[in-house]
């Protein structure tokens, strides 16, 4: 038996709103997109899903810290574009030991945090 993992899912009120946060700010590579859901990072074994919260469980998980690390080649750029557009970040861009850190959240406040390591 084999067993891998096939996406990661974060939970939003309004998938338009979603997707002009994760694609035209964040700059997530856009994989697919239905009425519901969007993936990201298209030929990638493992992809983010960005969904509706239809259900009441699922509406429980919005604006939350989701625990997903993205890892930014460009790190001061991409704060400094997302600062620019108006994002809100929980957590400043600072160095740390093991590299730089930011946490950014989207429009229902889920939580993300971008390193450069």
């Amino acid at each position: 038996m084999s067993i891998t993992m096939k996406n990661v899912v974060i939970f939003v009120t309004d998938l338009a709103r979603a997707k002009a946060f994760y694609v035209d700010q964040l700059g997530l590579p856009l994989a697919g997109q239905s009425e519901m859901l969007m993936e990201f990072f298209p030929g990638a074994t493992t992809t983010l899903g960005v969904a509706l919260a239809l259900q009441d469980e699922a509406r429980m998980l919005v604006g939350r810290h989701t625990g997903i690390t993205l890892r930014v080649d460009k790190i001061e750029e991409l704060c400094e574009a997302l600062h620019t557009a108006g994002a809100r970040f929980v957590e400043p861009l600072e160095s740390s030991p093991w590299g730089k850190m930011a946490v950014v959240a989207d429009h229902d406040g889920n939580q993300l945090a971008l390193v450069n390591r």
